[in-house]
């Protein structure tokens, strides 16, 4: 029986052959690579994975996907199954740190941010992450200062990972179709992090609180936090609004926060 695509999990299910072999080859498979793919579904993805790979961990949530899955560990022996929930998934139980791990997945829209909060959290045992998004989501990851998609998951992710935008997706390359766009994403954990903060939860804090609030100028959005005298001593304007700063000017403030 054809399984039908769930709206609780925000499935849409990739069916685009073309797509499919340009994400196989922007990941770069190695035999040796400790891969991870999250939202397998039918395994589109997964059975061109499959040939190229010793070791695939699969995580998918919608257990009446799982037999479909299993059925292919008969000619895989190297498939690894978890009927979990990637959200509340511990990644560290998959590797014992000699072999980091490569994260693939057709991310549902609608865990996306939170999901990638989660796998920023395990970013010492990932080497990179390959994932198909909203356009809009990627767009908001790969933003420059002061291009107006700036906000916190675009601080939060560069602050930890160098960002690349790989190709658009089109709704057609799916079933059933999503009603926007999507785009493929690289996240390549940093070894040593460009700017180092103190406190990355003091980080977090600062830059929350800075975009709950964007339209808001520095000196109004975080004066609980810093005074206009601090803000200034960094050669920071406090008359910027938060999408102008960079994520060294981020970290610089919240190490400020902690001086």
């Amino acid at each position: 029986m054809q399984h039908k695509a769930r709206k609780r999990f925000g499935q849409n299910f990739l069916t685009d052959d073309h797509v499919i072999d340009r994400i196989v080859q922007s990941i770069g498979i190695q035999t040796e690579d400790k891969l991870v793919e999250i939202g397998p579904g039918q395994g589109a993805l997964t059975r061109e994975i499959l040939p190229l790979a010793n070791d695939l961990i699969v995580i998918e949530l919608d257990r009446d996907l799982i037999l479909g899955l299993e059925l292919l560990k008969s000619s895989y022996p190297g498939l690894t199954i978890h009927n979990a929930d990637a959200m509340r998934f511990d990644f560290n139980q998959l590797t014992d740190n000699s072999t980091p791990l490569r994260v693939i997945g057709n991310l549902p829209y609608n865990i996306s941010t939170p999901l990638i909060f989660n796998l920023l959290a395990h970013a010492n045992i990932i080497k990179d992450m390959h994932f198909m998004l909203q356009k809009e989501v990627v767009e908001r990851m790969a933003a420059t200062p002061g291009n107006g998609q700036s906000g916190r998951l675009t601080i939060m992710v560069q602050y930890r990972c160098k960002v690349e935008k790989l190709f658009i997706v089109p709704p057609e390359s799916f079933d059933p179709q999503p009603k926007v766009e999507s785009a493929i994403v690289r996240l390549t954990p940093y070894a040593e992090l460009p700017f180092i903060a103190k406190d990355e939860k003091v980080l977090a804090k600062l830059v929350t609180q800075a975009f709950s609030q964007r339209r808001k100028t520095l000196r109004n959005c975080l004066k609980t936090l810093l005074d206009v005298e601090q803000i200034e001593s960094l050669g920071i304007d406090p008359k910027r609004r938060p999408e102008t700063l960079s994520v060294e000017e981020f970290v610089n403030l919240a190490n400020l926060l902690e001086s």
